[in-house]
């Protein structure tokens, strides 16, 4: 006779029939340790004794309570680690958002920071102005983290710009020379300014960006956002790799929704962060009051606005910045060859292709037009007179592409001198 422990192991269960516990009972014992699995149907105490009888005990339903225990355990563990995959995810969430919270707050505090230098020195320190060094007495170059202001007035002689030539329902002209607004119509409107968004969005990239040559592969986000929302596009390939140089061009010359998107991608890692910075530039240039933009390509937005007085001054900066120049006066540019287009896109500044055999008083050397239905046609050009005047027309509402051409034809011509 043998006497044993209680065991989740049915295996190790004595068959024989002889069985005496440590008691010398012949049957076996309770211990404080075992869990009752069963309903009470599996044991009988057939003498009394308070005890189960191992005879009638069911080795068949106690397999199918250990089955059912092992399967609610590993459930319950699987529970147990999708919880903490959860907890964790929703951490990393919450210290990201914090992340990017400060490092925005940051930003325009810097911001606000150099606003208020600027705001309390008595003249304002132009890019290429010199000053002197009160120490050394020698002329230094000023800073190029000095922004230029733009602002322009009405000139005495200001004319209206309008007549039966003319379909554009907002307009302005300024002499870059005089800063004065000498052409105007109802210039102060708030406009949609639809793909003239674009000159902020290569200004804005320009001076954040110091490798132009630099590759980027266009991601499918960039040709799925064109797509998408019905934008131009310059037809790039999803994975095509091109330079940063192409992403510009093909923002200003095709429009293209696919370039302006992955420029914008590529410049701040993501639109929100992009459309934060194309904001800080509208403020920095002093025109927050009037200007706010939801996008860096000029999808219609209630939110999404300015005036053409304000896209004067966005043109202006553009114009002074020497890539942004170089790029809003190409007629024509070839991207970079690739896999996907061996012989590279050709694309082309219609607007200034249509007006360069016309009649203006003078040479249209950049431009950028625009279209959405709530905007009609629209278009932002800066030109030199014949006389080698300055000057930057912008207009808006007007009810075809040719007609808003032929409106700066007209305001060129006849507005200038």
């Amino acid at each position: 006779m043998k006497e044993y422990e209680n065991t989740d192991n049915i295996d190790n269960l004595p068959e024989e029939d002889g069985v005496v516990s440590a008691s010398g009972s012949g049957i076996r014992e309770k211990t404080e340790t075992e869990i009752d699995l069963n309903d009470g149907s599996e044991y009988e105490d057939t003498d009394g004794s308070g005890t189960e009888d191992v005879d009638v005990y069911d080795r068949e339903r106690w397999q199918k309570k250990l089955a059912a225990m092992k399967r609610e355990k590993i459930r319950r563990q699987k529970m147990f680690r999708l919880a903490r995959i959860g907890i964790t995810l929703g951490v990393l969430l919450i210290a990201g958002t914090v992340f990017f919270s400060v490092r925005h707050a940051m930003g325009k505090s810097s911001g606000d920071d150099a606003d208020i230098d600027q705001d309390v020195a008595e003249e304002p320190v132009m890019l290429t102005e010199l000053r002197e060094d009160p120490e050394t007495e020698e002329p230094v170059k000023a800073s190029s983290s000095v922004t230029k202001h733009y602002s322009y007035t009405e000139a005495d002689n200001c004319e209206l710009l309008g007549g039966d030539n003319m379909t554009s329902a907002n307009a302005i002209l300024v002499n870059l020379n005089t800063n004065e607004i000498v052409g105007q119509r109802d210039y102060r409107a708030r406009i949609v300014p639809a793909s003239m968004t674009k000159v902020l969005t290569v200004l804005v990239a320009a001076e954040n960006i110091e490798d132009y040559n630099d590759p980027v592969t266009i991601t499918i986000e960039a040709t799925d956002y064109a797509y998408s929302n019905d934008c131009s596009s310059v037809g790039f390939a999803e994975n095509e790799v091109v330079t940063v140089e192409d992403l510009f061009y093909g923002t200003i010359l095709s429009s293209g929704g696919d370039a302006a998107y992955q420029l914008a991608l590529y410049t701040a890692g993501s639109m929100d962060a992009f459309i934060d910075m194309m904001n800080d530039k509208l403020d920095e240039l002093g025109l927050a009051g009037s200007a706010h933009f939801t996008n860096c390509v000029g999808l219609y937005d209630e939110n999404h606005y300015c005036t053409v007085y304000d896209l004067a001054v966005i043109m202006n900066a553009a114009m002074d910045n020497e890539f942004c120049r170089k790029v809003l006066s190409a007629h024509q540019y070839t991207t970079s060859c690739t896999e996907q287009h061996p012989e590279g896109i050709t694309i082309s500044n219609w607007f200034l292709r249509r007006i360069e055999d016309k009649d203006t008083g003078g040479e249209v050397i950049g431009a950028k037009t625009g279209f959405v239905v709530q905007s009609k046609n629209c278009a932002v050009s800066y030109a030199e007179s014949n006389t080698g005047v300055p000057y930057i027309c912008v207009t808006a509402s007007a009810h075809s592409a040719w007609r808003c051409i032929y409106d700066h034809v007209d305001i060129y011509k006849n507005h200038t001198n």
